[in-house]
């Protein structure tokens, strides 16, 4: 697992796009997350300006109970909801990568928030880390 700027992520190397979407969904599902959103950007890109991308899924996950308790907190803080996770087709194979909620919740600078960011991120962290075994 890699840890970056703004994210994490997990290469899986060569294996079917589907069976990845599939897993990923089910990672996050053992961690108390559904998926909202599933944006088909290589099928949205084809439609609306005719061009071939390689495949590329957006997947917006919400943990319910967690999300309840932040939109409690700060009712805006939905801008920054669901939590993004992205499952993209690379010259070597599939790479999942999961948004850091530390990074996306630094800019409502609310300390209060941290604990509930940390939390987040262990969670997908978690999940990522499923992918791996």
């Amino acid at each position: 697992m890699k840890q970056d700027k703004y994210g994490l992520s997990v290469e899986l190397g060569a294996v079917d796009f589907d069976d990845a979407v599939e897993r990923v969904t089910q990672a996050l599902k053992g961690q108390g997350f559904g998926v909202l959103t599933d944006i088909d950007v290589k099928a949205t890109l084809k439609k609306k300006l005719d061009v071939d991308h390689p495949r590329y899924r957006i997947l917006g996950a919400c943990n319910p109970p967690i999300a309840h308790q932040a939109l409690l907190a700060e009712p805006d803080v939905g801008l920054l909801l669901p939590c993004n996770v992205i499952v993209r087709e690379t010259e070597a194979g599939v790479r999942v990568a999961f948004v850091d909620p530390i990074a996306m919740f630094s800019v409502v600078e609310r300390d209060d928030l941290q604990p509930m960011a940390e939390k987040v991120r262990g969670l997908l962290a978690a999940a990522a880390s499923a992918l791996m075994a």
